[in-house]
């Protein structure tokens, strides 16, 4: 039994396999999806920095979340692929502390620009007329540097409060540093004080998301009013990739397998859940999206050349 957390020094993790053989197989399986989520986030930053039409209160929040979804997955992954290579399991308590605080950043700043954005789509299709003041350059900076120190100061409480316990055990059943896990192994009664914040966060996502259903709820009468098919399937273009995101981000973040033990299937699932968000967003943006195609063709394509002709 461990007495204080200062005596403390590291974690173990959860192990994805005793063979070196599979370990080696989850490391490319992890290093491929990595790259490939780097590649399509900075794509889209890319994409949107260097198109002037792209420059609109939308396309800026989708940048902002592609810097979320490129801090998420590189707060476990690249942990994770350097202890599958060198066999260990080891994290130290620092290194805990500071996977635990950066992964709740990004989770509730990911949640917030979400919200953000549905107010935008809400501006946008419900009052028209008033977009552009209530959407200009000064506000999109405010909502997303609010995002931001909101989101500093949330993941400073719940990591406050979790390391605050004392911990009867440094084995973590999980192969990055999770609160939940962290709980298990509490042995006094402070771990109290972190599920009366998870009930507070609780109430934060419940209301974000109600935000969420009730600007749709909005949005999809104004768009059942518009006259014209083709308008209508403009509104729901512009709409469907952030709702398909939004359901993404609730299946993945906060239905994930709950009584996780070191069986294949649930590390699967614990990999899909840290890795598929990330991934796939920048895909579901650029899939539907011809102003996303198109910038992404002008840096791929235009760009490109422009760069090679130097030489």
């Amino acid at each position: 039994m461990i007495s204080q957390n200062n005596d403390l020094l590291s974690f173990l993790l959860l192990s994805f396999s005793d063979k070196w053989e599979k370990n080696v197989v989850y490391f490319v399986l992890l290093l491929m999806i990595y790259l490939a989520a780097l590649t399509a986030n900075f794509l889209i930053i890319a994409a949107i920095s260097l198109d002037q039409k792209l420059h609109t209160p939308m396309y800026f929040f989708l940048v902002n979340l592609s810097l979320v979804d490129l801090g998420s997955i590189s707060v476990t992954i690249p942990n994770a692929m350097v202890n599958l290579l060198l066999n260990t399991q080891e994290i130290s308590y620092s290194g805990c502390v500071v996977q635990v605080y950066s992964l709740i950043f990004f989770l509730i700043s990911d949640l917030f620009l979400l919200t953000g954005m549905a107010y935008d789509r809400y501006v946008a299709i419900c009052d028209p007329l008033h977009y552009e003041t209530l959407m200009d350059q000064k506000a999109c900076i405010q909502i997303a540097v609010g995002v931001w120190i909101v989101g500093l100061f949330y993941s400073a409480l719940h990591t406050g409060s979790t390391f605050a316990i004392t911990f009867c055990s440094n084995t973590i059943n999980q192969f990055f540093c999770e609160i939940p896990q962290l709980l298990k192994i509490s042995c006094n009664n402070l771990y109290l004080v972190e599920v009366g914040v998870l009930a507070f966060s609780a109430c934060i996502v419940f209301a974000c998301f109600s935000f969420i259903v009730i600007s749709y709820v909005q949005i999809l009468k104004s768009v059942l009013r518009i006259p014209t098919t083709h308008g209508r399937n403009k509104a729901f273009s512009t709409c469907l990739p952030h709702l398909i995101v939004v359901a993404l981000f609730v299946t993945f973040a906060y239905f994930q397998p709950t009584n996780r033990t070191s069986s294949q299937m649930d590390l699967v699932a614990t990999i899909a859940y840290s890795v598929v968000p990330p991934f796939m967003n920048p895909i579901i943006y650029s899939m539907r999206n011809r102003e996303i195609k198109g910038g992404l063709y002008k840096l791929c394509f235009v760009e490109s050349t422009r760069f090679w002709s130097f030489f």
